[in-house]
């Protein structure tokens, strides 16, 4: 409740020209908005693209904002959004059959890593990271978007039925 408060005072300040107030709303949101692109567009290269255009919506739109819903639900509506138009663009351009790489290139390697104890723990971590992500993959994207609004963004039903435009059943349901 206190964040929601202090979003729309900056809100406000930042429809008012207050560029602090703007950056401030930005850095705020900006790691959930991006986790969200991240969980939607599945890679890390397109969910930075995808972010990066969330935040140009966000600026370009602050001034349209109105508060209708919180700006929270509003920022991830917009970085759905921009996730979305990045899974369209990436769909559009051609696939690159594997790595591409010059055969006669034979210049330095890089070092190995050193040893490390806990190499263990974080390629599980990494591996339970990637069977998510490959699973939230395999969803169809009506039942993608849900979750990722509820798990990362942490938004309530209430919340992702606004931000999706579908009843608050449907979102239960998925």
């Amino acid at each position: 409740m206190r964040s929601e408060l202090d979003d729309l005072s900056l809100v406000t300040a930042a429809q008012g020209g207050d560029r602090n107030a703007l950056d401030r709303l930005l850095r705020r949101h900006f790691d959930r908005m991006h986790a969200v692109c991240r969980r939607i567009t599945g890679n890390e290269a397109d969910a930075a693209d995808a972010a990066q255009e969330a935040m140009i919506a966000v600026v370009r739109g602050i001034a349209r904002f109105d508060g209708r819903s919180t700006f929270a639900t509003w920022a991830y509506r917009i970085a759905t959004n921009a996730s979305l138009d990045e899974l369209r663009r990436r769909r559009r351009r051609p696939q690159l059959a594997g790595r591409e790489r010059d055969d006669h290139d034979h210049g330095p390697r890089p070092a190995p890593e050193p040893i490390d104890h806990d190499a263990d723990l974080r390629i599980q971590h990494l591996a339970d990271r990637f069977d998510l992500d490959a699973a939230l993959a395999a969803l169809p994207e009506d039942f993608r978007l849900p979750v990722v609004l509820r798990d990362v963004a942490d938004l309530d039903y209430a919340e992702i039925a606004e931000a999706l435009d579908i009843p608050i059943g449907t979102v239960k349901s998925r």
